[in-house]
């Protein structure tokens, strides 16, 4: 909205500011982490009040997260809220890709906000369906997979591209559309089940989206995918304003998340990021990228692929428990270390996926 400001511009004064993208998303950084910072407590304070008991904590856990008893959940409204009101002030409403990944956000936030209101009102851990659940992430990315191909230039339709190797294209078609869909999605269940420690999913979401980011800014701006030989799409520089939101709604969240947390993200949190990520990796045609930046997430997602494919085939267990990082905590890792390893595994993958952009 600000944005247009630019037409009150004489192109040298102050307003003329609001025509770069990075003075943009600093502002929408400090207005997202002002936002989370303002209104955590009180949003904890009403949760609290609303929820009573708080999350319900699985009986067949960790025996430490007995301690956890009464927190409550739905944190994620705070990010969510965060990141609505800086995209909205600070990004530019004539670009779609900023739509669509609101679009992916607040939808998957909603099937999260029903799911953690099942479980808090029933108290019980299981809450909505999981058919149910993933019958509405396949439809929204559905929806936001198609909005994003009618976007993108026409050389690059319905085609995936592959990191490291220069100029190649693999010409999906149709399957385009379902593939979009199923990397979506999978973004929005590997954070969700990321997200089981004081901390351990938020970082590991600010670093993976700083980093889409930062590869949709280049691959936006005709000089830098030029000189870095990667496949120029118009409009996704403006993504990075609503990563440096989601940035700042994250660190206001984790003011209040650090442990010993006094509000959990819930679903409401988990889904919507994860499924921004997926959103803006379709945007920037990174979706491969995707996999290495939140590697994390995918070895989460898998240790519970792995542990209940094979508990079915063979009555025994891979891991101790699954996902992985309860595996470490039976293992006698204490909680932080879980979450501070895991944020440096973070951020090495989110190195390495940057690399793909030069390495060719």
């Amino acid at each position: 909205m600000l944005y247009w400001l630019t037409l009150l511009s004489d192109g040298g004064d102050f307003f003329n500011l609001f025509t770069y993208t990075t003075f943009r998303s600093g502002g929408a950084f400090l207005t997202a982490l002002a936002f989370g910072l303002m209104f955590g407590r009180p949003l904890i304070n009403v949760l609290r009040v609303r929820q009573g008991k708080g999350q319900p904590i699985r009986d067949d856990g960790p025996e430490g997260h007995l301690a956890k008893t009464g927190t409550p959940t739905m944190g994620g409204l705070l990010i969510v809220g965060a990141l609505l009101t800086s995209t909205l002030l600070w990004a530019r409403w004539d670009n779609p890709f900023v739509w669509v990944i609101l679009f992916v956000t607040l939808s998957f936030g909603l099937i999260g906000f029903a799911d953690d209101y099942a479980k808090v009102s029933k108290q019980n851990a299981s809450g909505v369906s999981g058919k149910v659940r993933l019958g509405l992430g396949f439809a929204i990315a559905g929806v936001a997979s198609w909005w994003t191909a009618l976007y993108h230039p026409e050389a690059l339709q319905y085609q995936l591209a592959l990191p490291v190797l220069k100029d190649t294209l693999i010409n999906l078609g149709l399957f385009f559309i379902p593939f979009a869909m199923f990397v979506i999605v999978g973004a929005a269940n590997a954070v969700n089940l990321t997200d089981g420690l004081d901390g351990l999913a938020i970082m590991p979401v600010m670093i993976a989206a700083g980093t889409l980011g930062v590869i949709g800014y280049l691959v936006g701006n005709a000089t830098f995918a030029n000189y870095l030989d990667v496949h120029y799409v118009p409009g996704t520089s403006e993504i990075i304003v609503f990563v440096a939101g989601l940035a700042g709604g994250g660190l206001g969240f984790l003011w209040y998340n650090a442990p010993p947390a006094a509000v959990f993200m819930g679903d409401t949190g988990s889904l919507a990021l994860g499924g921004a990520l997926g959103a803006i990796a379709v945007a920037t045609k990174h979706e491969i990228v995707l996999g290495v930046v939140g590697g994390l997430f995918v070895v989460e997602a898998l240790s519970v692929i792995i542990q209940v494919l094979y508990f079915k085939r063979t009555g025994k267990r891979v891991f101790l428990m699954a996902p992985i990082h309860h595996h470490y905590e039976k293992k006698g890792w204490s909680e932080s270390q879980i979450v501070i390893r895991f944020w440096i595994i973070a951020l090495v993958l989110a190195v390495i996926g940057l690399a793909t952009l030069k390495v060719r």
